[in-house]
């Protein structure tokens, strides 16, 4: 029943707040939308402390979808992983809807006396349902749903200020992209119905170590099934977690409020493909050359967006492409096969981002809604919570902690988490390198904010840095919220998300069937029968639920020892991503408050470099050069050549040529006399007569 009204609650907000705001006012719309979002969340999180991992709940709503071989229910699966997504989900929406009272109280993208708060709200509140629709969903089906309402939704919300071109250009580009995606997602849902002849999880999850072993053909080459699938289905997750080549909307999605930004990256809609990935683990497993492409391009995706990040000058897309690069910090982690890391990222990821982006909103609110960090400086004193704020979540995001120890920040303990697991899955390849400079990076630009915005001496327009000012306490409240979970999720859950084994398993509801190797300095010999054993015992488990979907929210193959071998990391593995926080420290401590020409003086010296980051790598002129050109250009041709010159010209010669041509012949045909009608029917009956002659119809 609880699950239940935390699906439900969100979408009754959304309704009555967009269509009866009219009978109980815009603050009753707006209260009402908030009270049953905070109810949602205090419902998930009672849910989440109370689950019994070991039994996955399947909660049935209707009969839905009844056709052939396809019988699917709409129903609720609730199990460690859609726990964890209900309270990420509820909570950061809940806070958001709250923080919008006071942002979004005098916006001057409207016009005295334009209602349209209950109408911003209402987005909110069906954007979480939707969410919640796919974070519960039990088949593809479902989930799909769930996954292309939330793309209308973020189509409405970061259009909300439709009278700006920006934003409107920002919405449609949002919703292209993502359809992009959604094709491939599309595709891997029709390929898994045909093979399973199911939709629903736990029937292609006992079918995975079959699909394993079939091929089928695709774009006229065989494929191993498996693999295919795995890769479409993450080509729908390239497109809703903005992977690179996918990736273009995420930055222009700032143009909405900024609520909006918290809400779809921070929790939302791009954690949507980590879900997907770590729901289809019992596929993934079975598909190797899949999953090292989502660890490819997760590790890219890092790198990509951090060294963008590096010289961008408005504040929120700052924070925009960090949610990209960690983003890709996710995918590496499920690439590499450690789900459980995968989902700590998310989870911690999402109260200090969260806070960051509500935090850079205070920052725009003080500032009277100027953007540029070029115009910002010495603004600590001016709005000192709003400060504070976006100190914990750096301090978050950078990974500041004790170092081989389980005490710091959510970041530290997730993002090495994540940079551990990408050394053991890849033996300290490539894909562990680009995720170590990342991490150098995103301290780099997240100092660089910091010291931008709230240090030195106050730049651009004297009147507006005076009047700065502290943001209300209502939008304040969520950002102490949000704090306790950048410091405390990490070091509360890690051993949840990233310990021993048992607990591990205890949380997300795997069997134990095994347990951890022992943790020594010379741990080669005893790691090695750790394997030998594990292998025997999970080949032996596998076995007994053969035909049978695997227990557990997330599954690992007999043979994935990630998460072992990243316990045994050298501690130069393990200290790595904090080395790598301090150098990204000192430089932007040394390039912004001790030696402030510094910037200038280096993006001189390196102008091709800097216009190439600061032009985002230039994806958005090739995509135009490549894709929205020729199809405007052939949208041209058709429209002038095919519609207008063939089609209307063909229809015009006929209705203004040919038509009045045979009026006049049939006109001087009707002569008014009898005799010549007469002539007509003999002419008729003669034709008629020979026709049937020599066809032989009159046999």
């Amino acid at each position: 029943m609880l699950a239940k009204i935390i699906l439900f609650a969100p979408l009754l907000g959304a309704l009555i707040g967009g269509f009866g705001w009219r009978i109980i006012g815009e603050k009753g719309a707006q209260w009402v939308t908030t009270g049953l979002l905070f109810l949602a969340a205090v419902l998930s999180w009672i849910v989440f402390l109370g689950l019994d991992a070991s039994d996955t709940q399947h909660i049935s709503i209707l009969r839905w979808v009844e056709s052939g071989t396809l019988s699917t229910d709409w129903s609720i699966r609730l199990d460690r992983l859609t726990a964890i997504m209900l309270i990420v989900v509820t909570t950061v929406s809940a806070l958001v809807h709250l923080y919008s009272f006071g942002y979004m109280d005098h916006d001057p993208q409207w016009k005295d006396g334009e209602s349209y708060k209950p109408r911003f709200f209402a987005y909110l509140s069906f954007f979480t349902f939707a969410m919640l629709m796919l974070v519960t969903s039990d088949n593809l089906l479902q989930m799909f749903f769930g996954w292309e309402g939330v793309g209308v939704a973020s189509y409405l919300l970061i259009g909300f200020y439709y009278r700006k071109p920006s934003a409107n250009a920002a919405a449609i580009k949002a919703f292209v992209v993502n359809r992009v995606g959604d094709f491939g997602f599309a595709l891997g849902i029709f390929g898994l119905y045909y093979l399973t002849d199911s939709i629903r999880f736990d029937d292609i999850f006992a079918m995975a170590p079959e699909l394993s072993q079939m091929e089928i053909h695709f774009l006229w080459s065989d494929w191993n099934a498996a693999n295919l699938l795995a890769f479409l289905l993450f080509i729908g997750a390239m497109g809703k977690s903005a992977q690179l080549f996918l990736h273009t909307w995420l930055p222009d999605a700032m143009e909405g409020p900024t609520p909006v930004s918290a809400l779809i990256h921070a929790a939302t809609m791009v954690t949507a493909g980590v879900f997907l990935v770590c729901r289809m683990s019992p596929l993934m497993e079975y598909a190797p050359q899949a999953m090292a492409f989502v660890t490819i391009i997760g590790a890219f995706t890092a790198f990509f967006a951090a060294t963008v990040g590096l010289v961008q000058n408005d504040i929120k897309r700052v924070i925009a492409y960090s949610t990209c690069s960690q983003l890709g910090y996710m995918f590496v982690a499920a690439g590499v096969g450690v789900y459980s890391v995968a989902m700590f990222h998310l989870f911690t990821h999402a109260f200090f981002k969260a806070m960051l982006f509500l935090g850079a909103g205070s920052v725009i609110h003080a500032m009277h809604h100027e953007q540029d960090m070029r115009n910002y400086g010495a603004l600590r004193k001016k709005i000192p919570y709003t400060f504070w704020a976006m100190m914990i979540g750096t301090l978050a995001i950078t990974g500041v902690g004790i170092p081989l120890t389980h005490f710091g920040f959510a970041g530290f303990l997730s993002k090495d988490a994540v940079i551990e697991s990408a050394w053991a899955g890849t033996n300290g390849g490539g894909a562990f390198w680009l995720l170590v400079v990342a991490a150098l990076f995103t301290s780099f630009y997240s100092w660089r904010l910091m010291f931008m915005t709230f240090y030195g001496t106050p730049r651009g327009d004297q009147h507006t840095h005076d009047h700065a000012h502290e943001s209300p306490m209502v939008m304040l409240a969520p950002l102490a919220v949000l704090a306790l979970g950048a410091v405390f999720s990490g070091m509360i859950w890690y051993g949840s998300f990233f310990g021993d084994h048992k607990s591990v398993n205890d949380f997300f509801g795997i069997p134990n069937h095994h347990s951890e190797a022992t943790e020594t300095s010379d741990h080669g010999e005893e790691k090695g029968a750790h394997k030998e054993s594990v292998a025997h015992k999970d080949e032996s488990h596998e076995l007994a639920h053969s035909g049978q979907a695997p227990q557990g929210a997330i599954f690992h193959h007999p043979e994935n020892h990630v998460m072992d071998e990243a316990h045994h990391a050298p501690t130069w593995v393990k200290v790595s991503p904090f080395v790598a926080m301090l150098i990204g420290f000192i430089t932007a401590l040394w390039m912004y408050v001790w030696d402030k020409a510094a910037p200038a003086r280096i993006a001189e010296l390196n102008r091709p470099l800097y216009l190439f980051l600061l032009n985002k790598w230039y994806f958005d002129e090739i995509y135009d050069a490549i894709f929205v050109q020729p199809a405007k250009a052939l949208g041209r041709f058709l429209w002038k050549r095919g519609d207008g010159a063939t089609i209307d010209g063909s229809i015009n010669g006929i209705a203004m040529g040919i038509i009045p041509f045979f009026t006049r012949l049939a006109g001087r045909a009707q002569s008014g006399y009898i005799f010549t009608y007469a002539l007509a029917m003999v002419i008729g009956i003669v034709v008629l007569v020979s026709w049937m002659s020599f066809t032989g119809g009159a046999k």
